[in-house]
């Protein structure tokens, strides 16, 4: 197939520089995209006069032709083209003649493959979007029922107060809707309409540029024309929101692979999302969770090759720029899958309350609430009643290491046996402190419900987060457009 940039038959690309500087292989995936844009650009043509409203018809039906052969999986692209826009005008111009030759008035291939990126950029946001919300729902389904299932939340991962399992959920949805809006945002970004730029500078010719941004549904062209085919912020921007979205999908994964396992024994994976040993017969893997913990690499990968690409390049547009799409393509790819892949894994969690109850009671997770008591109903200063509280703590784990109270003592049973006067003598501070009062306060249900601030865990505060989730997800559910053919 002859170049488009080739005016004679002498002294043609060697073939292995050939094959080398073909984009093709990866381009093809903008096949539909570069057909729609095409589309857009000869009926504009047809419009301001610099090509006859017949030939501009005729270019439109045969493109109309070779879109539904695309969506068909009919067209195939050539391998030997230099790149999908290439493939498409030859294939005009086979069918058509001159009337092929005459759709490249008023555009280059810089402007061209700008505007493909970014109708494919909008694709992509709008399908990880949606894939966001099937996680958020797999979320609000298993949390739902948790409101007063109590786990130990963490620091360092170490046990430091209880909440609830729905609670820690929340979390999850609430990291999960900031990249909700990161991919908004990115798609906001690819908002503007590069074609007509031509090359850097425009075209003489009248092109209706406003009309094509608008035929094609951006809310305006972009502003200058040597930055419209330079600029690939766009991207960027959408490799760090997959790049997010990956980093808060892996942190999850993580804490599916700890709650999993024997030592946690907080939740089970069902069959569908776990896999057995090929030689230890009582195993379950989490390995949808691994693997998403280890694509996140991908992602990071995919971003800093686009931010190095781009760092130290010339305006306006260079040949680096070509490999923009193979960065862009796994980001998307990768983040979609994962999060796909997260949603179908969190409905299949099966959670164990006793099993997080139990750990909840093993620890101290009542002693902040010892210094609030204090610092509440004795008027202590927080640092006294922290020291208060910590004696507590030690008198606490005096008594479970001589099995006073078995190897988990309770505090209300840690109470009893210290009796007024035995609490008293542990800190000044608890002196006139009546131990069933102080008992019935450091119980695990009453540390969460006390705790119903906005984004609280307390039950009720949880539910307020979960009705305030469902409003979230049923409004964008709405306002997401369907993206109009998956990107893969």
């Amino acid at each position: 197939m002859a170049k488009l940039w080739e005016t004679s038959k002498d002294g043609g690309l060697d073939p292995a520089m050939d094959a080398f500087l073909s984009s093709v292989g990866v381009d093809q995936r903008l096949l539909a995209v570069d057909i729609e844009g095409s589309i857009a650009h000869a009926a504009m043509l047809g419009r301001q006069g610099i090509l006859p409203e017949r030939t501009a018809a005729e270019l439109g039906r045969a493109l109309g032709a070779l879109a539904v052969q695309a969506e068909e999986g009919s067209l195939a692209v050539d391998p030997l083209a230099e790149d999908v826009h290439s493939f498409v005008e030859a294939e005009l111009t086979s069918r058509l003649g001159d009337s092929g030759r005459a759709l490249h008035a008023g555009r280059s291939r810089n402007d061209q493959v700008a505007l493909d990126l970014r109708l494919w950029m909008r694709r992509a946001s709008a399908e990880l979007r949606e894939a966001l919300l099937d996680a958020l729902r797999a979320i609000t389904e298993l949390a739902a029922g948790h409101t007063r299932t109590l786990m130990p939340g963490y620091t360092h991962l170490q046990r430091a107060q209880p909440v609830s399992f729905a609670y820690h959920l929340m979390a999850w949805a609430a990291a999960l809707r900031r990249d909700y809006g990161r991919l908004e945002d990115a798609a906001a970004r690819a908002d503007e309409c590069p074609l007509g730029a031509c090359a850097l500078a425009g075209s003489g010719l009248p092109l209706d540029r406003e009309g094509v941004a608008a035929s094609l549904g951006f809310a305006r062209p972009s502003p200058n024309c040597m930055d419209a085919v330079a600029d690939r912020d766009a991207c960027l921007e959408l490799a760090a929101a997959c790049a997010a979205l990956l980093t808060h999908l892996s942190r999850y994964c993580e804490e599916i692979c700890l709650w999993t396992s024997y030592e946690f024994g907080f939740v089970k994976l069902g069959s569908s999302c776990s896999t057995g040993s090929s030689v230890m017969p009582q195993k379950r893997n989490p390995d949808p969770a691994e693997l998403i913990r280890g694509k996140a690499g991908r992602a990071y990968g995919d971003l800093v090759a686009l931010l190095v690409m781009q760092k130290g390049l010339p305006l306006a547009y260079d040949r680096d720029l070509q490999e923009d799409k193979a960065a862009i393509f796994d980001a998307a790819d990768t983040a979609l899958a994962c999060a796909k892949a997260f949603a179908t894994m969190v409905s299949s969690i099966a959670p164990d309350p006793a099993r997080m109850r139990a750990a909840a009671e093993e620890g101290c997770l009542w002693a902040a609430d010892a210094a609030e008591y204090l610092v509440l109903n004795k008027g202590v200063p927080f640092r006294t009643a922290y020291a208060a509280g910590r004696a507590l703590v030690l008198a606490w784990e005096s008594a479970r290491k001589g099995g006073a109270f078995g190897c988990s003592p309770a505090v209300a049973g840690l109470l009893a046996a210290l009796g007024e006067a035995g609490l008293a003598a542990l800190h000044p501070a608890w002196q006139g402190t009546e131990t069933g009062e102080l008992s019935r306060y450091l119980r695990l249900d009453s540390c969460v419900e006390r705790r119903d601030q906005v984004g609280g865990p307390a039950p009720k505060a949880v539910v307020r987060q979960l009705e305030e989730l469902r409003a979230f997800i049923a409004a964008k559910a709405e306002a997401v457009p369907a993206p109009a053919a998956s990107i893969q």
